[in-house]
């Protein structure tokens, strides 16, 4: 007979808890990666919902239910503003996606000179730095009662869906190009010579090659701008006239009747249409499919010389509008009366930074946006670096990136409305808070969240994990690891993230209307005061200022990275040799 071998010993628990055991650096990771989670939940998620609550609640905080739904929807004036918003915003998306794409399309499929690129792509950029209000203020010196051209309208007034859609077009435009240069800039040559091989005509080839691979690209920059005309507040608040959008509901709801449970749901109305888009392109993300392999070929797009002329002028026509739309709030800044005294003068820039408060408005700005950028990346780039580089999170790590995209999705006239409801509670041990710079500097980190943590996320990816492993094996500390190797090879990025934090902050307005007060007014807020109290040229004047303080920025920034990376980043120059 065979003899049976005995049973395996069980192993000591001992044993098996020491296997289980986590160093002390995973533990400190656990500790700072559910320290910045409290901070989203805390200042994300249980301000949403507050309101919630506050929409299914009375006045006296007893449950009613859907009441106060039935009593929105059974108000005509009040439903029509969803329409108008939902079908603004796809008129805004079917004007700023497709010029968007053939911007775009030029500047990274034509043989259009290195200069001239360059300069079209930092013309296109140029919204990005301006509040929303500057481009209505534009557009009513252009097309206004008393316009400049108002009489190419033939008639029609400026003040209403037409201005709103104009003004949103400018606004978004970057928004998509950057989208969709990113989709456009990586194509495999192969597959196009083997089309011309084949003999097929350029047209044919953009039809079956060059726009299914950038559907995905569309369907992305469509979702954003949607998102953002929906939930946009400063346009239509000047440019608007009477027509009622949901976003200006809010305002009018909660501002001035003081109706907080409408006003709660007109708030969750907002986040449907920003919740759907985000879901939609978070399917989409999730579809896209490596473009390029290791067999592909760089595409070199073929000289064209029609196409390429056709594709510059057009280029040159859109930063033109561009221009002209900046242009005239920065002519309406320097001069004395529109249209009737046009002579030239820095009166308004004196109002706005000697004679008035509004120097205060300005300085709160440059503070925010400074404290925004500094917390904002600190907080950012810790809470990223632990998610992509900590083993073993499992649901801790998934509902952390769950919550770094969910600020996404929530407009940001959503979020100052539950800061409101929330902090603004006698019961709230936070409410100290309400009504300090603190809040309006954690708003615009939290509402700015997600597009800067997927930066981090993909810059950190770069980051073989083995750096972490070998440290671990030589026993040197997390924190010393992070310092000394992921921060210098990721400076670019960090840099990149405050830079975005900075500009963000000094033009938002929508995060920040319902959470200012006399002392810590902003100057996007505070041009909206001016605009409805006529002072167009102070007005234009702060507008400009915010543009110029983000181009100083900016400049500043890039001739700082330059000195940062030389010194950081000299790895990267032997590699190259």
């Amino acid at each position: 007979m065979s003899a049976i071998a005995p049973p395996m010993p069980a192993l000591p628990v001992a044993a098996a808890a020491g296997r289980m055991r986590w160093s002390r650096d995973e533990i400190v990771a656990r500790l700072v990666l559910f320290a910045v989670l409290a901070l989203l939940a805390l200042f994300l998620a249980a301000p949403l919902f507050t309101i919630l609550v506050h929409a299914v609640q009375d006045k006296q905080g007893r449950f009613v239910g859907l009441t106060h739904f039935i009593a929105y929807f059974s108000t005509p004036s009040l439903l029509r503003s969803v329409w108008n918003s939902l079908w603004v915003a796809a008129a805004v998306v079917a004007i700023s996606v497709p010029t968007a794409f053939v911007f775009a399309y030029a500047l990274t499929r034509s043989r259009m000179p290195a200069p001239l690129k360059a300069t079209f792509r930092l013309i296109a950029l140029i919204p990005l730095l301006a509040p929303s209000l500057l481009s209505a203020i534009s557009f009513v010196q252009w097309f206004g009662n008393q316009g400049a051209l108002k009489f190419l309208l033939g008639g029609v007034s400026i003040y209403g869906p037409l201005g709103i859609i104009l003004a949103e077009v400018y606004n978004t435009f970057p928004h998509a190009l950057m989208i969709l240069t990113t989709s456009l800039a990586l194509a495999d040559g192969r597959l196009y010579e083997a089309a011309t091989a084949l003999r097929t005509r350029p047209s044919r080839q953009f039809f079956t090659i060059t726009l299914p691979s950038a559907k995905y690209g569309l369907i992305s920059a469509a979702t954003v701008v949607f998102t953002y005309v929906v939930s946009d507040f400063g346009a239509p608040k000047v440019i608007g006239g009477n027509f009622n959008v949901l976003s200006v509901d809010v305002f009018k709801q909660v501002v001035g009747q003081h109706n907080f449970a409408i006003g709660a749901v007109v708030g969750l109305l907002l986040l449907v249409p920003s919740v759907v888009s985000f879901c939609i392109d978070y399917v989409v993300r999730r579809k896209i499919k490596a473009q390029l392999s290791a067999r592909s070929v760089p595409y070199f797009p073929p000289q064209r010389r029609i196409t390429d002329a056709l594709l510059t002028l057009f280029c040159a026509v859109v930063c033109g509008l561009l221009l002209a739309t900046v242009g005239m709030a920065i002519y309406t800044s320097a001069i004395s009366l529109w249209p009737y005294d046009l002579s030239f003068t820095l009166k308004h820039y004196h109002f706005v930074l000697v004679e008035s408060d509004m120097a205060q408005a300005y300085t709160n700005s440059l503070v925010v946006a400074f404290a925004t950028a500094l917390a904002g990346s600190l907080i950012v780039f810790i809470g990223a670096y632990l998610i992509e580089k900590t083993r073993n999170l499992g649901m801790l790590g998934r509902t952390m990136h769950l919550m770094a995209m969910l600020s996404m999705a929530v407009p940001g006239l959503v979020l100052g409305l539950g800061y409101v409801m929330f902090f603004n509670h006698p019961a709230n041990p936070l409410n100290f808070m309400y009504q300090t710079m603190a809040i309006l500097i954690i708003s615009m980190v939290v509402h700015y969240y997600t597009s800067s943590h997927l930066t981090a996320i993909t810059a950190l990816k770069q980051i073989d994990n083995e750096f972490e492993a070998v440290s671990a094996s030589l026993k040197v500390p997390l924190f010393k690891t992070f310092f000394r190797v992921t921060v210098p090879v990721c400076l670019p990025a960090i840099l990149d993230i405050g830079r975005y934090f900075f500009v963000v902050s000094m033009a938002s307005l929508s995060c920040a209307i319902f959470l200012y007060t006399p002392e810590t007014i902003l100057a996007s807020v505070a041009i909206m005061h001016m605009d409805d109290a006529g002072d167009i040229g102070p007005a234009a004047a702060l507008a400009t200022l915010i543009v110029l303080t983000s181009i100083t920025v900016c400049i500043a920034y890039a001739l700082l990275t330059r000195v940062l990376l030389a010194r950081t980043q000299a790895w990267r120059t032997l590699a190259r040799t």
